[in-house]
């Protein structure tokens, strides 16, 4: 009996992802939580630094839960500014009080990547936060290069909608207004300081029937661009150039170019046929390799780009279509949606939960869907009739920055946790607390174990 098409199609990306992409060493990830149903962050940091190549993470805000999850775990982790935050942050001064506040208190155990200052600022911010975007991230530069901490990059990631035009790649330019008055001084900025330019760039939103081979990576003729004599054969390709061009027309091709998301989703409902596990799995295996093979584009030969993929998880409460809530490459339980070469010990396929922790020591953290009033409540409980000692809690003490109720919580919960003797009931604290094996400790703030 003949193999049905699609058995055919999964069986060709499983033997291409065996034989060409298990030597994917490296790839980033978006971490998004608008779920209610994933595992906490430190559990998701071990399965990540255990189970996968995944070797850098950027998350969407700055919860100071995922950023200690990483502590010790060696992947590079890059964090958001909140775009509402912007304005505030060109003053020099609020940008040293935020690097004190927000990363001093987790390096060098947490290893901080980038500072993302807002997210597609010039699509979505209002107009006092777009003239304020190069000056927070001038700001924040020099208030970690003054903590001495300079070695991490500040940047912020752009959607296309900054491109006045994009096809052909020779004849792309940025939207007129954004390009003299804000992007040619950020490129100056990235130019100095040595940080990529950063773009989202999704061959999903161009797809369209008649383009489903050019924006699959499938054989197709190609868009021949007759200014460069260039032939492309993708639409991620052509974007990727068209922005390039873009930058040399203002002077600055010298600029790294860094993708901050890049995804396809594999379940999108009736009205989005093209949202497979086949598709998504293509997809993103051919973004993979681009990432690590170093072959470049047709206008930046042998060019790496910095690249992650969106998303880690699907997650079910993202509003809007089906296809928004299944991005992901993994689900809630850990088992893959489907495999792009990222499993270690791995040629294909795979996943499931990480393996049980062998480390025998564990702590006690507030779970991720905690509220502060609950926690607040916990703190309050654990310092009276608990019987803690929340001194390192208190102003001046080794545990009270970052001075959030969450980070609090952590802190006393631990505490208590560990001086009841390891019982998981002690850990409960009326269903806000979670067993983790991993060590929240930072900086100067010692968890005990």
């Amino acid at each position: 009996m003949a193999m049905p098409v699609t058995h055919l199609f999964l069986l060709l990306i499983s033997i291409l992802a065996g034989n060409h992409f298990a030597a994917v060493t490296s790839i980033g990830v978006n971490y998004g939580a608008t779920a209610n149903n994933l595992p906490p962050p430190a559990q998701v940091a071990q399965f990540l630094k255990s189970q996968t190549t995944i070797d850098r993470v950027k998350i969407f805000d700055m919860n100071p839960d995922f950023i200690r999850a990483f502590a010790g775990t060696g992947i590079l982790l890059s964090i958001t500014v909140p775009n509402g935050d912007i304005p505030a942050l060109a003053d020099p001064r609020a940008a040293r009080r935020w690097v004190n506040s927000n990363i001093r208190p987790f390096y060098p155990q947490t290893r901080f990547n980038y500072i993302l200052v807002g997210s597609e600022v010039l699509h979505w911010g209002d107009q006092n936060m777009v003239s304020n975007l190069v000056p927070a991230m001038r700001s924040i530069h020099n208030a970690l290069v003054r903590a001495g901490l300079g070695e991490i990059k500040v940047t912020t990631p752009h959607s296309l909608g900054i491109l006045n035009s994009s096809d052909p790649p020779s004849s792309a330019s940025f939207r007129p207004g954004w390009d003299k008055d804000v992007l040619a001084p950020m490129l100056l900025f990235h130019q100095r300081t040595k940080s990529p330019f950063m773009v989202n760039p999704y061959p999903y939103f161009a797809w369209t029937p008649q383009k489903e081979n050019f924006v699959l990576f499938r054989p197709n003729k190609g868009v021949y661009d007759r200014v460069t004599r260039k032939n492309y054969t993708n639409v991620y390709d052509l974007l990727l150039d068209a922005v390039f061009t873009s930058m040399k027309r203002l002077g600055f091709g010298d600029v790294d170019i860094a993708v901050g998301e890049v995804g396809w989703p594999s379940y999108g409902g009736p009205t989005l046929p093209h949202c497979t596990v086949e598709n998504a799995q293509w997809h993103n295996l051919n973004v993979a390799r681009r990432a690590s093979s170093g072959t470049g584009t047709p206008l930046m030969p042998g060019r790496k780009f910095e690249t992650y993929i969106f998303a880690l998880f699907n997650e079910n409460l993202k509003p809007g279509l089906d296809d928004e809530r299944n991005f992901g490459l993994f689900r809630p339980d850990f088992s893959a949606v489907y495999d792009i070469g990222i499993m270690r010990g791995k040629t294909g396929g795979g996943g499931g939960p990480p393996a049980a922790p062998t480390a025998t020591k564990q702590w006690c953290v507030p779970k991720l869907e905690a509220s502060d009033t609950a926690l607040q409540a916990d703190v309050l409980w654990a310092c009276g009739e608990g019987g803690v000692d929340c001194g390192p809690i208190q102003n001046g003490g080794s545990c009270f920055e970052p001075n959030t109720v969450r980070s609090h919580a952590a802190y006393v919960m631990n505490a208590y946790y560990q001086a009841k003797g390891h019982q998981d009931f002690n850990c409960d604290f009326s269903g806000t607390g979670v067993v983790t094996a991993s060590d929240p400790s930072y900086g100067a703030c010692q968890y005990m174990a």
